[in-house]
């Protein structure tokens, strides 16, 4: 069985508890990284800056906190491979499916796609 490492648990405890709950079972099945939970004004506005975000804050769903929105990346990181994002994509989807949450996966949005973006509902 797989499980977060010391960054990814620290990220964990920032996130709203259904997140929580949906990537502590997401990470029973499947190796990922959780890279971003909640997101301080500093930082969200340099990733504003810098073109990794589309919101200043406090409009991200990253800056509440709890955050009501997670990054993550299937672990190795290879950014370029989309269709594992897709595959983890499933995986977290069908988890908070079965859980009862509902989220919204930035890799269904039309412009512009971010595939390690999760957000509740």
């Amino acid at each position: 069985m797989y499980k977060f490492g010391k960054r990814s648990k620290e990220r964990l405890e920032t996130l709203h508890p259904d997140l929580q709950k949906v990537m502590n079972e997401a990470i029973k099945i499947y190796d990922f990284s959780i890279t971003c939970g909640y997101r301080d004004e500093e930082t969200q506005n340099n990733e504003f800056g810098e073109g990794d975000s589309t919101k200043k804050w406090p409009d991200s769903k990253h800056n509440s906190l709890p955050s009501t929105a997670v990054d993550v990346c299937p672990y190795p990181v290879d950014w370029e491979d989309v269709e594992e994002f897709f595959y983890l994509a499933g995986i977290i989807m069908s988890v908070a499916h079965c859980l009862e949450i509902k989220l919204k996966w930035g890799g269904r949005w039309t412009h512009p796609k971010d595939c390690p973006h999760f957000q509740l509902v």
